[in-house]
């Protein structure tokens, strides 16, 4: 039997400037994936060329049936050097919202996603709190160009990947291993937040504005076990809470959930006996940990409203893909039915692109990308996906 979404249910898909433009060679990213001695398998080219292929992938998108189209602006390109603004940089993505718009497709614009101009990174980064009044002017200076455009506007993409996988584990830039300043830089990217929250508002004071949180269904094993339950707790309270908190009377958080975490008396333990496991990645394909993520960020945000910014499967079978956001959905709707406000539902990613340290490997695309010649080949779940958001109902 069909179960419907609520009327104004939005669908989409995601992607990030470093991720499908190609050519970012003034950010923090660029430079990581070329040094020595990094954990980067390739540097990320051409990517997916989506810098000049923006208007096919756009009309694609709204072919498919999608409503919707997050994708993010590079700072980089907008604020090549400290204080200059490229009108070139800020006039493309003008046009990449204009284009979506033309197409029925609301512009969902993400200022911040993983990359941080070289100048700024050369200056300490996140560390140096100097990195707040830079941001704010940047969102500042965006918004004044692209804001009349934007159907909504997500200031930083998960702030504790990049503190964590930069400053705990090293596999982003600046590629260090120290608690202390893995929380300094949480500290600063609140503060960025909320200040970049401000501007926004300033300039466009009706256009929804949240942050994006890569939150993760955090599990003791036993589930009964008291120091398995307090390591859950301390690595959430680390990972997740300290950045769900200071949202509340935001327009939206935006959750973005993959699988979840396991841990044991003495911390994290791997995957479960006979669950599979994403290969390319290293963790378990767990649907269910969607309708959790929603669930905790609704609580802990105080009734903020959810607006899924990522979800889906890496795979190489898109029936696998399509059986993963299936039992995923029902989650979502479990969590209407409860109640929770859920204002829509976007697939990670829009194309097989540059998956950060792990380069080209992973296949998150509902859209398969010919690297030898950027040819698009629309996958089945595209086809499945779209459908499903043109009835807004599943099943």
């Amino acid at each position: 039997m069909a179960r419907t979404f609520p009327q104004g249910f939005r669908w989409g898909t995601a992607t990030a400037a470093h991720q499908v433009e190609g050519n970012n060679t003034n950010n923090d990213w660029w430079a990581w994936e070329h040094a020595e001695g990094t954990p980067c398998v390739e540097p990320s080219g051409d990517a997916c060329d989506q810098l000049h292929r923006y208007p096919d992938d756009i009309r694609m998108l709204a072919d498919l049936g999608f409503d919707n189209y997050r994708f993010s602006i590079e700072w980089a390109r907008i604020e090549p050097e400290e204080g200059e603004f490229s009108l070139a940089a800020l006039d493309h993505y003008r046009r990449v919202a204009a284009e979506c718009l033309t197409n029925g497709i609301e512009p969902v614009v993400t200022f911040h996603h993983f990359t941080t101009p070289q100048w700024a990174a050369n200056d300490g980064g996140w560390e140096n709190p100097a990195i707040v009044e830079r941001f704010v002017r940047y969102c500042d200076k965006a918004t004044e160009h692209l804001g009349d455009l934007m159907g909504r506007a997500c200031t930083i993409n998960e702030p504790n990947i990049v503190g964590f996988m930069g400053y705990v584990m090293p596999l982003f830039p600046p590629g260090v291993s120290d608690l202390g300043r893995a929380m300094q830089v949480s500290e600063h990217f609140v503060a960025a937040h909320r200040a970049g929250y401000d501007a926004i508002k300033d300039r466009q004071p009706d256009l929804p504005t949240g942050l994006t949180l890569s939150m993760s269904d955090y599990q003791p094993v036993p589930a009964d076990d008291e120091a398995a339950i307090a390591q859950c707790n301390d690595a959430r309270r680390m990972m997740e809470d300290v950045f769900l908190e200071p949202l509340a009377g935001d327009d939206f958080v935006g959750v973005q959930t993959y699988s979840r975490s396991r841990f044991g008396p003495t911390g994290m333990v791997g995957p479960e006996d006979g669950v599979d496991v994403v290969s390319a990645m290293g963790y378990e394909v767990y649907p269910q940990a969607l309708a959790a993520t929603i669930r905790r960020a609704w609580d802990v945000t105080g009734g903020v409203p959810v607006l899924v910014t990522e979800n889906g499967l890496c795979t190489e079978h898109d029936s696998q893909r399509i059986e993963f956001v299936e039992a995923a959905l029902g989650g979502v709707l479990d969590c209407i039915d409860d109640g929770i406000e859920v204002l829509g539902y976007t697939y990670w990613s829009l194309l097989d692109n540059f998956e950060w340290a792990f380069g080209y490997v992973p296949r998150f695309g509902l859209v398969e990308v010919d690297r030898a010649t950027q040819r698009r080949t629309v996958k089945p779940s595209a086809e499945w996906l779209g459908a499903i958001a043109r009835a807004n109902s599943l099943g």
